[in-house]
């Protein structure tokens, strides 16, 4: 291999090919690089869904007329509504589509509340440990204790007043669901935190005199976060089931606020039993496609984090053999070369 070589080599490997999630792919084989890429097509659908529901929607969420008068109750898909209509005239294609929207913006509201908390905390916690981490921890462990959904229907009560308009059953059901999460991400933080501040580095910045603020923002506080990404992708299937339990058992938002796949859920079970199947199939095969997207995504992603589970390339052809520069006479040895990938001596190959 030629300097040239040596040197152009590594920056090759480095661009877009080190981008997240692209890294992620390239590192992944098998049955577990179709995981990967089945969760990110769902995620990306609904995602492309919510973000252009005003276009790809036929109608508004709350419409019950078109150009060609009413939509009529229960009516069976046909070609105006693909999907039926509801037993209230709404438009079931455009609840669906709507209702991406409304998940999409509950999930970002409640999973970066509940990082910005939990890690906070967590840094606090950990760092300066003693009688407040001791506190913070029984506090968490307690929330921890709860019923996640019956601790997000006392806090949605709590916090909405009764009121369900569209930011405000929004806002209720995200902060609902955020204070289920804040303990989540305070355990992984905080331990993360008591073992950075342990290393070398952080003694290091103590000595030469550096700020306790400073070393927890700038030198613990980065190296604490990096499984965060993959617990943000299994915490938000759990907020979306959460947001879908409020709404199914009544607490979430208005039909005439907001479009929410649980509360269609709940107003679609008498449904079922007159044989009416189309108001409660579309917006259930919605929660149950966005939850396994992100929960595929979420566990394939973490099994790439881990060494322990990641799964091996084949090596490369080739791999293990003498370079043209090695020693004169080393290639007479009886040393075999070992490949990289298994450990297994290569056939025909010495060194």
């Amino acid at each position: 291999m030629t300097t040239e070589a040596i040197l152009t080599t590594p920056t090759a490997e480095r661009g877009w090919h080190s981008w997240p999630l692209i890294k992620q792919l390239r590192q992944s084989v098998g049955l577990q690089r179709g995981m990967l890429i089945a969760g990110l097509a769902l995620v990306a659908f609904f995602l492309v869904l919510a973000v252009f529901a005003p276009l790809i929607a036929p109608y508004d969420f709350n419409a019950l007329a078109g150009p060609d008068g009413d939509f009529g109750s229960r009516t069976a898909p046909s070609a105006a509504h693909p999907f039926g209509t509801t037993i209230a005239g709404y438009d079931v294609l455009s609840r669906v589509i709507w209702g991406s929207r409304t998940a999409l913006l509950v999930i970002v509201i409640a999973v970066v509340s509940s990082i910005f908390a939990g890690t906070l905390l967590g840094l606090v916690s950990g760092y300066i440990g003693g009688a407040l981490d001791r506190v913070l921890v029984m506090i968490t462990d307690a929330i921890y204790a709860f019923p996640s959904l019956l601790l997000a229907i006392v806090m949605s009560i709590v916090i909405s007043g009764g009121q369900s308009s569209l930011w405000g059953g929004i806002w209720s059901a995200a902060l609902s669901i955020t204070v289920v999460f804040i303990p989540q991400y305070f355990r992984v933080v905080r331990s993360e935190v008591v073992r950075v501040k342990a290393e070398a580095f952080v003694e290091s910045a103590r000595v030469v005199g550096a700020s306790r603020g400073r070393i927890m923002f700038r030198h613990v506080l980065r190296n604490s976060t990096r499984s965060l990404p993959l617990v943000f992708t299994l915490n938000a299937s759990e907020a979306i089931l959460t947001l879908a339990g409020l709404g199914f058992l009544g607490f979430g938002i208005e039909p005439n606020s907001a479009a929410e796949w649980g509360y269609d859920l709940n107003k679609a079970i008498a449904d079922v039993t007159n044989g009416v199947w189309w108001t409660s199939l579309w917006p259930g095969l919605a929660i149950v496609l966005i939850v396994t997207g992100l929960t595929l995504t979420g566990e394939s992603l973490n099994d790439l984090a881990d060494p322990r589970l990641r799964s091996r390339r084949r090596a490369k052809a080739g791999a293990g053999t003498v370079a043209a520069t090695s020693l004169p006479g080393l290639e007479t040895a009886s040393h075999p070369v070992v490949d990289a990938a298994d450990g297994t001596p290569q056939e025909g190959t010495t060194r």
